[in-house]
């Protein structure tokens, strides 16, 4: 009879052992939360394709968000963190910070201004920059019939427009503090902010350039255009975080520095951006600055 109550008892440890494990450790997915405008090209750019397999980041449905996307995931499985991600798409902005520092979500697809970064760094790992500074210029996005916007030929004429942003992104809010607007809009939703331009409430925000989509957004009734002349220079570096506190943030973290390295050295990172037409074209555009 010893025998059996040794087998219950083993069978109680391992039942036991089952219940404690956390589901998401159980799970050899991922799940993980993305705007669905940006999942949706992602799909259209990836066509099928493994994020490995993407050597060139020209063409159609690129995008700033979009090559974030694909270089953390090409980054991830070249240091050997090959868990399947499984996507749950909406309008998320702040709640993926919140999720981050819960450890909740393990990494941002989206990366991050440093300054961000730092604000929450006892939550997260932050990762070299794949964006170094100076390198981020942002285009001016406006309604295509917001005369206004498309007649800016200096500096003073932004004294005459408003723009739109929000104070938690730091960089964002710093860079239009810095431009002498008439009046600097608070939104906190990105979606509200582009819908607000585009009806003309606001006159411009500031968004990463898309030559793919001919520098045009559109989403849902949203209509903006960059402006085919000027672009902003936004002073800071971008980078990829990774909860601290999810089961597997430290060792995604360690294939992420990894990854990240050899693409740096293999030049992909740097070309990845200029092949998406991240960086502007100097032949067509100039920053718009102090005088």
């Amino acid at each position: 009879m010893g025998w059996i109550k040794i087998k219950r008892l083993r069978l109680l440890c391992i039942l036991l052992w089952v219940l404690q494990t956390p589901s998401y450790a159980q799970n050899e997915s991922v799940q993980m939360y993305i705007r669905d405008d940006v999942f949706a090209d992602y799909q259209r750019f990836l066509k099928g394709r493994s994020p490995l397999e993407v050597d060139d980041f020209s063409g159609g449905y690129i995008r700033r968000d979009v090559v974030d996307m694909v270089l953390i995931q090409k980054a991830l499985l070249l240091g050997g963190f090959d868990k399947k991600f499984t996507y749950q798409t909406g309008n998320v902005n702040f709640r993926n910070t919140k999720l981050l520092e819960q450890g909740k979500l393990l990494l941002s697809f989206d990366s991050y201004w440093l300054a961000d970064a730092q604000h929450i760094q006892q939550h997260i790992y932050i990762s070299e920059a794949v964006i170094r500074h100076g390198e981020y210029y942002a285009g001016i996005f406006y309604a295509p019939d917001n005369r206004q916007v498309v007649n800016i030929s200096h500096w003073n004429d932004l004294k005459a427009l408003s723009a739109v942003s929000t104070p938690r992104w730091r960089t964002d809010w710093t860079t239009l503090q810095q431009l002498p607007l008439k009046k600097h809009v608070i939104e906190h939703e990105w979606v509200a902010q582009a819908r607000m331009v585009s009806m003309q409430w606001v006159d411009f925000m500031l968004m990463p350039l898309m030559p793919s989509k001919n520098n045009e957004y559109k989403l849902e009734g949203i209509h903006l255009v960059a402006h085919p002349k000027w672009v902003v220079l936004l002073e800071g570096s971008r980078h990829f975080v990774v909860s601290k506190l999810h089961p597997d943030g430290e060792r995604a973290f360690a294939a992420l520095q990894k990854g990240l390295q050899k693409l740096r050295a293999q030049g992909v990172v740097k070309n990845a951006y200029a092949q998406a037409g991240f960086i502007p074209d100097w032949s067509k555009m100039k920053e718009l600055k102090a005088p």
